[in-house]
């Protein structure tokens, strides 16, 4: 997979896009998409970067093109209109996950309660709650995760989801674990998985 170039900044576009990355004052959005351009500057590939903000790689990638096009303004919360903004569940997901399910460092917690999580992300505390509700996401409960690094994740991820939201007729959904097996394990081995009868064959 090719990766994109370092994005070239605007004269005098660095220094002000540090200080929207690192003011407090700044909204969580803004600051979020100032930090995915200053990474692109510096070389940092899409999907490296859509790990280290907490979005998916499209996400960056429409960012990058938006600055592109019109600098730091482009940046900006679009005014929005009477209709609802659509929620991209896959980002939530994304962001809760990423760097282990481990929030900011300036932050200060440990987990992402929804609230948190909401303000980072500019959506309500409601659409988090039901998004991590649907996907069966519990922060406070995961240890040691490790996030794929693969850059083809989130369209894998859609696929599946899809696939059990809106299955094609007569579909069948197959899952198999593969376990290696003991070289030293005899007929008595086999025949005590034999005698676990459908007990056993529920984790295929």
């Amino acid at each position: 997979m090719s990766l994109a170039p370092a994005l070239v900044l605007r004269e005098g576009d660095r220094e002000r896009l540090g200080d929207l990355a690192r003011l407090p004052s700044v909204p969580s959005g803004l600051a979020k998409r100032a930090r995915m351009v200053l990474l692109a500057a510096d070389g940092v590939p899409n999907a490296q970067i859509a790990r280290t903000v907490g979005v998916s790689r499209p996400t960056v990638i429409g960012w990058r093109d938006r600055y592109v096009q019109g600098g730091i303004r482009a940046l900006e919360d679009e005014p929005r209109s009477g209709r609802p903004a659509v929620i991209d569940e896959i980002d939530v997901v994304v962001a809760t996950l990423a760097n282990e399910g481990r929030p900011p460092g300036r932050l200060g917690i440990s987990h992402w309660p929804a609230r948190f999580l909401a303000a980072e992300l500019g959506i309500s505390f409601a659409s988090v709650a039901r998004i991590w509700r649907k996907w069966d996401i519990q922060p406070h409960r995961v240890e040691g995760l490790k996030f794929s690094t693969d850059p083809e994740l989130e369209s894998k991820i859609r696929d599946v989801v899809g696939l059990y939201l809106d299955p094609p007729a007569n579909a069948v959904v197959v899952s198999v674990e593969e376990k290696s097996r003991d070289p030293g394990a005899g007929p008595d081995c086999a025949d005590a998985a034999a005698a676990a009868g459908p007990a056993g064959a529920a984790e295929l």
